[in-house]
């Protein structure tokens, strides 16, 4: 049976009561959050409740309340994973010699980055659903902010480098908006999966990298 919509009260409590200290404990941590992404796969976070994941996960209510105190406390370390797992390649691809590199160079690049990006995503257990719920769920924006944050900043630094003429504040600006453009696609096939990937994101690739290049040309 799914659960209702969250309380109030409920809004805060987003975070883990406690982390697991000794090795079983990890195990059944894991088997958890195992448990809560194979079920929001199988029916979608709109239906997804801790009653359904410790039927899966073969643990009591308290066993799993004793961890996380609702199911979008799964869901929002589900996202944090996921958002880590992301943004752990962003300095694979995006370095300060591919803005300096021509057009081709950063296209490639940026194609790559979105690629691996989805790959990643499409791989996660219930990854599309995770995806969807950050988008949908008011209380678990916040992770894909941070995370969008956290990426922005990362990409300001090497931006500075190749464009010094444009403000610090500009530039996070334009790389949020680039972190955006780049999410679209993949949502895009996730609704769509007949498209091909490739084709999808090499558009928005191009279009990304000659802004880049433009940036650079006017200064």
């Amino acid at each position: 049976m799914a659960t209702s919509r969250p309380k109030k009260t409920e809004l805060l409590e987003l975070e883990p009561k406690m982390q697991p200290a000794q090795t079983r404990a990890t195990q059944t941590y894991e088997r958890i959050l195992e448990a809560a992404a194979e079920t929001l796969a199988e029916v979608g976070f709109e239906r997804l409740s801790t009653n359904l994941v410790c039927q899966r996960a073969e643990l009591t209510p308290p066993a799993l309340y004793r961890y996380f105190p609702n199911k979008y406390a799964l869901l929002h370390e589900l996202s944090r994973r996921l958002m880590e797992r992301q943004n752990a390649i962003i300095p694979k691809w995006l370095t300060p010699e591919v803005f300096t590199g021509g057009l081709k160079s950063l296209e490639a690049a940026l194609l790559g980055l979105q690629l691996e990006t989805y790959e990643i995503t499409r791989e996660t257990t219930g990854g599309m659903w995770i995806i969807r719920a950050m988008r949908a769920v008011p209380m678990l924006q916040e992770v894909r902010l941070a995370s969008d944050l956290e990426v922005s900043t990362y990409n300001v630094e090497l931006l500075r480098e190749a464009l010094p003429h444009i403000a610090p504040a500009q530039l996070l600006l334009i790389s949020r908006v680039a972190i955006e453009m780049a999410y679209s696609p993949m949502e895009m096939l996730f609704d769509d999966p007949a498209l091909e990937p490739k084709a999808v994101m090499s558009i928005v690739a191009s279009a990304l990298a000659a802004y880049f290049i433009r940036l650079g040309a006017a200064e």
